[in-house]
C-alpha cells in the first residue's frame, strides 16, 4: 500500500519514523511519501519537505509567516492528489494537519491520525473535526482514551511510541567518560540544557539560563543542539562559553545528565523516561502568550505533570522564568536536593502508566488490518 505521512517537528519526525520501521514489517509492500525529517528519510520514500522548513509556533510568530504556510498547505494538498495514496498518516502538528484532514476526507481518501491533537489543552472545539474527518485516531497518553470517549471517538491506545525510542537507546548507553571525552567536554557532571526545538524557543530560553554556569560551578551545562536548528542560532548566545553544546544527541546527553532544564515539550517526557530530574521553562513572544494564557485551558504546561495529574516537575513559566527561581529550583533537584527524591519516585510511577514496549509495532499492525 502507499502511504503519505505529514509530520511537522522533531518529535513527530522520531515517531514517523518508528511507525514507518514498523509498517514495513507489518506491510512488506509499503511505499511512502512523506513530509518529515532525517529520522523518516532514513527509512525509505520520497521526503518532499523537511520540517525545519515548515516548523512553527506560537501565535505571533504564525501571523508573521501566514504567507508561508499557507503556500505550504497548498503545494501540500497538490501533492497529495498528484500521488493518492491508500491513506494519509497525520502526525500531531495541528495547524497544518488539520486542513489536510478536510482535503483529504473531501476527495475520497483514508485519513488516520497518529498522535492527537491536544485538543484537551485548547480550542476543544476542534475535536469535531477529527470525529467528522478522521477515520481512525491513534493517541499515546493514556488519559486520553476517557477523555474521546466521551466525545463518541473510539480512539485507539496501544501504548506511547517514547517508551520503544528511550529503552533502545538506554540499552546502548555508552559510559560516561566515553561520551565526554567523545563530545571533548570537561569531566564534570552534567546538566542538560533542552532549550527546545524552535528558533523562537532557544532564543527566549537560552539567554535566560547562561547565569547559572558560575551559580554552580561544579557542574557544566551542556546544550542539546537540535537537529532542525543551525549552529549559528546557537552560537550566538554561546559565544562566551558558559555552556557546552552537543548536537543531534538529546537522548545519549540525558542518559548521562545529573539533572536537566526543560522546555515544555515531549522531551519533559523523554527526561522523566530516562529518569533525569528536571525543572521545566517555556516562554516566547509577550503577545503569544497572553494568547496562550486565555486559551490553555490545562491545570499543567509539561506532559509529566499532565499524565501523573499532580505538579511533580516544577513549571517555570514566561515571567516565573527568573534567575531567583531557576537557581532555587535546580538546587532542590540536584543530588543532596530537598525535590529529588520525591520525584525520582514519581518518574517510577509515571513509567507505570505508560505501559510496556511495543507501541509503534501495535499502531502498525493496527493501521494495516484496517487498510
Amino acid at each position: 500500500m502507499n502511504y503519505y505521512l505529514i509530520a511537522g517537528e522533531a518529535s513527530g519526525d522520531l515517531h514517523g519514523s518508528n511507525l514507518m520501521r514498523e509498517l514495513k514489517q507489518a506491510d512488506p509492500a509499503a511505499q511512502f511519501r512523506l513530509w518529515g525529517g532525517d529520522l523518516m528519510a532514513a527509512q525509505g520514500g520520497a521526503l518532499v519537505k523537511h520540517y525545519k522548513h515548515t516548523a512553527v509556533m506560537g501565535f505571533f510568530e504564525v501571523l508573521s509567516k501566514l504567507r508561508t504556510v499557507l503556500r505550504n498547505i497548498r503545494f501540500c494538498k497538490k501533492d497529495v492528489l498528484a500521488h493518492r495514496p491508500d491513506v494519509l498518516i497525520l502526525i500531531d502538528y495541528p495547524g497544518f494537519n488539520f486542513r489536510m484532514a478536510k482535503f483529504a476526507k473531501q476527495h475520497g481518501i483514508k485519513v488516520f491520525y497518529y498522535i492527537a491533537p491536544k485538543v484537551w489543552a485548547w480550542k476543544e472545539k476542534r475535536v469535531h473535526r477529527l470525529k467528522e474527518h478522521v477515520d481512525k485516531l491513534f493517541i499515546i497518553f493514556p488519559f486520553e482514551v476517557d477523555y474521546f470517549k466521551r466525545w463518541g471517538i473510539d480512539a485507539c491506545y496501544a501504548g506511547n511510541p517514547l517508551v520503544d525510542s528511550i529503552s533502545e537507546r538506554l540499552e546502548h548507553k555508552e559510559a560516561f567518560h566515553a561520551f565526554i571525552e567523545r563530545n571533548k567536554l570537561p569531566d564534570k557532571p552534567v546538566v542538560a540544557v533542552l532549550a527546545g526545538s524552535r528558533v523562537m524557543e532557544i532564543n527566549y530560553v537560552l539567554p535566560r539560563l547562561l547565569f547559572l554556569a558560575k551559580q554552580f560551578p561544579h557542574y557544566q551545562f551542556v546544550v542539546a543542539g537540535a537537529p532542525s536548528i543551525d549552529e549559528a542560532q546557537y552560537k550566538k548566545h554561546l559565544h562566551g562559553g558558559l555552556f557546552g553544546v552537543v548536537y543531534n544527541q538529546t537522548c545519549e546527553l540525558l542518559a548521562q545528565a545529573t539533572a536537566a532544564i526543560v522546555a515544555s515539550g515531549t522531551a519533559t517526557l523523554e527526561a522523566a523516561l530516562i529518569g533525569v530530574p528536571q525543572v521545566v521553562c517555556y516562554g516566547g513572544h509577550e503577545i503569544s502568550y497572553q494568547v496562550a494564557k486565555r486559551l490553555v485551558k490545562t491545570k499543567y504546561i509539561s506532559l509529566v505533570n499532565l499524565i501523573m495529574d499532580a505538579p511533580a516537575v516544577t513549571e517555570l513559566i514566561q515571567h516565573d522564568m527568573n534567575e531567583k527561581n531557576l537557581q532555587s529550583e535546580l538546587s532542590a533537584i540536584l543530588p543532596g536536593g530537598a525535590k529529588r527524591p520525591t520525584l525520582l519516585a514519581q518518574y517510577g510511577q509515571l513509567r507505570a502508566r505508560m505501559g510496556e514496549r511495543g507501541a509503534s509495532q501495535r499502531v502498525a499492525a493496527e493501521m494495516v488490518r484496517l487498510m
